[in-house]
Formats: C-alpha cells, structure tokens, sequence
C-alpha cells in the first residue's frame, strides 16, 4: 500500500488510502473517543516541535526537528476520525470555505493590524 513520494493526494482519496491501510494493517479503527485523544496527542507533540522550532524553547539533546511528521501524525488521526464518523473531508472543506469566504471576505483586508 506505498505511494510513490511525488504522487499527488486529493482528500477523497487520503481518506481512501488510509481505511485501506486500516483494514490491512491496523485491524480496526480504534474507537472515536480513542482517536480524539490520540488527536490530541498528536497535537502535543506538534505544539512541542513549534514551541522549539518557532518559540524560546530549545530542542533537548536527541531531540529532532520532525514538523513534518507530526503535521502527518495530526492528519492520518484526524483521517480516521472523519472516516469512522462518515464525513467526506472534500465536500467538508469546500462547505468550509466557501463559509469563511462569506463571512471573511473582507475582514482580513481590512484589519489594520494584518
């Protein structure tokens, strides 16, 4: 179940690809409030690499630079979050933008402090 490195992923298809990966390797989908919790682990952990990276903390003796990986960790989990509970990530996002496209189409433009 490997992708090529340059192959491109649509949404519908991540989400694909990862319920194929379940039900390969990892048996079952853990429980929903199981995922949220590794969500919210995941999410940690990114905190920690930004807080390091971006902030004034300093990366501790064998610790690694790995954004990319956690950015990863946070969507694989928030992947099977939205397979298990039967949203379509697609028809989700455009639903979202197209909301913060009404309700901010001019907000930011004229946000002195931006």
């Amino acid at each position: 179940m490997q992708t090529g490195k340059n192959s491109q992923l649509t949404l519908s298809s991540l989400q694909q690809q990862i319920d194929n990966w379940i039900k390969t390797y990892g048996v079952r989908y853990f429980n929903e409030l199981t995922n949220f919790a590794v969500l919210t682990e995941e999410v940690g952990e990114l905190g920690r690499v930004m807080a390091r990276k971006f902030g004034e903390q300093s990366f501790k003796e064998g610790e690694k630079e790995n954004l990319e990986e956690e950015l990863a960790d946070i969507l694989f989990v928030l992947t099977c979050i939205a397979n298990q509970t039967g949203v379509d990530l697609n028809s989700a996002m455009h639903k979202n933008l197209d909301k913060k496209t009404s309700r901010d189409k001019n907000r930011h433009k004229n946000n002195p402090k931006l």
